[in-house]
């Protein structure tokens, strides 16, 4: 039976919370934003975010040490997924949105598969077979 490694990965959030002196709210977000100073940061270990596959290797103990394996799409970060399908789901609606009739049949084929992962990835579940 084949062996491979598996890195995965969580994000663990790390927040501040600080006062700013700002003309109005969206000068006040900015200056929080553009703030690089995190002195005093604190993790939040409540609200630790999903895992998910960062890389794959066949073989034990192979991380780094040879190519990688392509990551199947649902086991990549799910906010990942969603950039990723958002550009897919953009493209589908550009072509359609001026192709003509004889090729419309064929991209509307394309975008009723994009549009069955994209209800899988709002869901959290597998990609479609």
């Amino acid at each position: 039976m084949p062996i491979f490694t598996i890195e995965t990965t969580y994000r663990l959030p790390v927040y501040r919370q600080r006062s700013y002196e700002a003309a109005d709210l969206a000068a006040a977000c900015r200056l929080a934003v553009e703030d690089d100073d995190w002195d005093g940061a604190k993790h939040d270990h409540e609200t630790v975010g999903e895992t998910y596959v960062t890389g794959v290797w066949e073989g034990r103990d192979a991380a780094y040490s040879g190519p990688s394996a392509p990551v199947p799409s649902h086991y990549r970060e799910t906010v990942q997924r969603k950039a990723d399908h958002f550009e897919v789901l953009l493209g589908l609606v550009k072509v359609l949105s001026g192709a003509e009739a004889s090729d419309r049949a064929y991209w509307q084929d394309r975008a009723v598969s994009a549009i069955a992962k994209a209800e899988a990835i709002l869901v959290g579940a597998r990609d479609p077979d």
